[in-house]
């Protein structure tokens, strides 16, 4: 065997051991508790579609598994955090704002935040607007890792709510976010 070959094996096999490596931490995240007893629920955001917009199935899998949840806690703020991106009509917030009070939560009780396009920006403009206090914060499962992991940088006291993802959006959300967690690991300080 060559030496380009013996490198391009050994490559690979790192490769193999990092993405296992990252997958073990994000699983970590799909077995998260939520506090029993928490000041605040963020709700983070993620894709919206048409006009008028509504959520992508992976962002009503958050507000679903949400939902009873906020119904339990009902002295917990509700918070949905989530800008309006170039290809969206409305801002992720006010869409998962109209999805809660559609479901049957007082809008009276759900403050948004409309201007973050990443999960650390959600954290921290969230965190700067409203005071989170004890914290659940709902997202996919395969994200609650470094969700929690941002948070913790942040310095918000954080549980997590997952959701459980039963999209096709597995096969795209889950590569993507083995590179965002390589990304947070090393810039998102």
């Amino acid at each position: 065997m060559n030496l380009w070959k013996k490198v391009i094996l050994a490559l690979v096999g790192i490769g193999v051991v990092y993405v296992a490596v990252v997958l073990g931490f994000m699983y970590s995240g799909v077995r998260a508790e939520p506090a029993s007893n928490p000041d605040t629920i963020l709700i983070l955001g993620s894709k919206v579609i048409d006009d008028p917009a509504r959520p992508m199935p992976v962002l009503r899998e958050r507000l679903d598994a949400a939902i009873p949840f906020i119904e339990k806690h009902e002295s917990a703020k509700v918070v949905v955090s989530g800008g309006q991106g170039e290809d969206e009509s409305a801002s992720e917030a006010s869409v998962m704002k109209e999805y809660l009070v559609a479901h049957g939560i007082a809008a009276s009780r759900i403050e948004m935040e409309d201007k973050s396009m990443r999960t650390e920006e959600n954290l921290a403009n969230s965190n700067a607007k409203f005071a989170l206090g004890k914290t659940v914060i709902v997202t996919s499962d395969y994200h609650l890792y470094r969700a929690l992991m941002l948070a913790s940088r942040q310095n918000i006291d954080a549980t997590g709510l997952p959701a459980k993802t039963q999209t096709g959006a597995l096969f795209k959300g889950v590569p993507r976010e083995v590179l965002s967690i390589t990304y947070a690991w090393v810039f998102d300080w």
